[in-house]
């Protein structure tokens, strides 16, 4: 009985032994299971400890999660665990929290591993997942506005040929729209009775002066010359008339500046009227482009700034002008505002009427934060780009945007330094996996809203302190320093955009008693090459012929040193002292 016995006893254990790992096998494939979540691609919110469906759409539902402890921690020491459902829940060894759910192994050295809104994703998910980075960059700042615009003439140059009298036209020496003349070219031959009278007197007064020394005689013959002039006869033709002596039935009217005859509105033989217009003449050689841009662009265009043009008879080659002149009225419909820039127009390629593709050049700032322009995620009522930290971590991060840059690039600035990497790509899953984190956090419940009533109180009376300080903060307004310059205000601190210094806080009450105004030193010439031209009053460069520019006075700081309050920068002072409110010293107002 004994020798039966034992083989029976050895096979039970050998039993019980297979029934056991069969069992440690199933809880431990059941705990794998445990440690996954799912959710949807299109609602982030249903959160699910099993794979299925989404019960709002019916699609798929999606791995999203494996807890650290699926990730090999790379031989970094464990801090401690906690519960990625339960705030406050730790643990010095590994446990489930009060949800059943695995705790989550907190390392030493994980970079972001305090940051509750850190992302943890490994290489052959980041690779699946097309992530890729971009670094954040400091540099130059520019902007290019593009926009479209139609050839004009130059207005300056334009000239109206008329006369003075009543006659009749004998002769048409311009005969066609189009055909250049010069200054002082004939245009046409007129027959007047009043001209031909004028004549006549000028030749009376000229044989009485010359058989006579009578003063009068001398007055008849500058009057009788006078009148001659004011009917616009050309000193050439009177000079003529002195020598030979003889009257001429006709009389040629010139051109009064050379260019293209662009309307005629005579022909032989044709009856004019004293101030008829009978031809205009433009000058070709510089020629406007009107261009209009957007109301949001204005702010970036400034006099003087390059501007480039092509036109599509032209494709192989662009024109380089200047912005000379912004047109203070805003069309109500397309909402944009007239620009005007000027043309050199060599061989006359650029003829007026031509549409035009503008592009205005401008650098804003010299050195500036800027992102590539896919990095930004916009929800309209925030912008949010993904940082890539150590460790395979990334992080989502609110930033305040300024201005888009060229190379599809974008201002930042505040959020991000130079130097930092950004998610360029694939950062859409991230932010799926951002918005599952915080319907994780709203599921925790009650317990994240209990707080301590010990600091109640005291939180109380601090921002009772602070309150009446921050109300007068929120009425107070910026403005630069300058008196020539306070006549804009702005509702934000930084530097002004005419001179560089430092805006200043400043109550309404005192913004009354600054008087703005300003001064223009002189008027100089867009062109680089003539920046040597200084005038006094606006008009024309004497060298190239366009549209000069004002040049403003350069602030004075020394004379115009301000004082503030550090504790109550509404506080301002043209003189050291202290301050009315908390009797600090009062400290100078720094330029950037």
């Amino acid at each position: 009985m004994n020798f039966i016995a034992k083989p029976i006893c050895r096979s039970g254990i050998f039993l019980l032994l297979i029934l056991g790992a069969l069992a440690l096998f199933a809880v431990s494939s059941h705990a794998a299971e445990a440690r996954k979540l799912y959710t949807c691609g299109m609602h982030p919110q249903v959160i699910q400890d099993h794979p299925g469906n989404c019960p709002i759409c019916g699609m798929k539902l999606t791995l999203i999660r494996k807890q650290a402890g699926d990730v090999p921690s790379g031989g970094r020491k464990i801090k401690f665990y906690k519960s990625s459902m339960t705030p406050g829940e730790t643990s010095s060894t590994p446990a489930k929290d009060s949800m059943g759910m695995d705790m989550v192994p907190v390392y030493e050295d994980a970079a972001g591993a305090d940051n509750p809104s850190a992302i943890t994703v490994d290489a052959a998910t980041q690779q699946n997942m097309n992530l890729r980075t971009a670094e954040v960059i400091r540099g130059p700042l520019h902007k290019t506005i593009r926009t479209v615009g139609a050839i004009d003439y130059n207005e300056t140059t334009l000239a109206d040929v008329t006369t003075k009298f009543k006659g009749w036209v004998e002769k048409l020496d311009v005969d066609a729209t189009g055909q250049l003349v010069h200054r002082g070219e004939p245009l046409f031959e007129i027959y007047s009775p009043e001209l031909y009278n004028a004549q006549s007197e000028f030749l009376l007064a000229l044989n009485s002066s010359s058989a006579t020394n009578d003063p009068g005689a001398a007055f008849l013959r500058g009057s009788a010359l006078n009148k001659l002039k004011f009917f616009d006869v050309p000193d050439a033709q009177i000079a003529e008339l002195e020598k030979t002596r003889k009257l001429t039935k006709t009389s040629p009217v010139v051109a009064p500046e050379s260019g293209f005859v662009i309307e005629k509105n005579v022909v032989a033989g044709q009856m004019v009227d004293a101030g008829m217009k009978l031809y205009r003449i433009a000058d070709l050689g510089i020629v406007w482009v009107i261009a209009q841009v957007y109301e949001q662009d204005l702010a970036y265009v400034r006099l003087g700034q390059e501007a480039v043009v092509k036109v599509a008879s032209l494709p192989d080659r662009e024109f380089r002008g200047r912005v000379t002149f912004i047109y203070p009225s805003l069309d109500e419909k397309t909402r944009t505002a007239r620009v005007r820039l000027e043309f050199e127009n060599p061989g006359y390629f650029l003829k007026p009427g031509m549409f035009v593709s503008a592009t205005i050049h401008a650098q804003l700032e010299d050195s500036a934060v800027l992102v590539p322009e896919s990095a930004v995620l916009r929800s309209g009522a925030k912008n949010t780009v993904f940082v890539a930290l150590d460790g395979g971590k990334f992080e989502g991060r609110d930033v305040t945007l300024g201005v888009e840059a060229e190379n599809a690039l974008v201002q930042v600035t505040s959020g991000l330094s130079a130097g930092e990497r950004v998610v360029t790509s694939g950062q859409f899953l991230l932010d799926s996996e951002s918005q599952l984190r915080e319907a994780i956090e709203k599921m925790r419940g009650s317990t994240s809203k209990a707080k301590p009533e010990t600091n109640s109180v005291s939180s109380t009376n601090e921002f009772s302190a602070t309150a009446p300080a921050k109300a007068e903060m929120e009425t107070s307004v910026y403005v630069c320093p300058m008196p020539e310059h306070v006549s804009i205000i702005y509702d934000h601190a930084g530097s002004c955009p005419i001179c560089g210094m430092a805006l200043v806080p400043v109550m309404p009450s005192v913004l009354q008693k600054i008087q703005p105004g300003g001064k223009v030193l002189y008027y100089t010439c867009p062109m680089p090459e003539h920046s040597n031209v200084h005038e006094e009053k606006p008009g024309k460069c004497p060298l190239c012929a366009m549209t000069l520019i004002p040049v403003m006075a350069q602030p004075d700081t020394k004379a115009k040193q301000l004082y503030t309050c550090p504790m109550h920068p509404e506080v301002i002072s043209d003189k050291p002292g202290i301050c009315p409110k908390c009797e600090m010293d009062l400290v100078p107002v720094k330029s950037k």
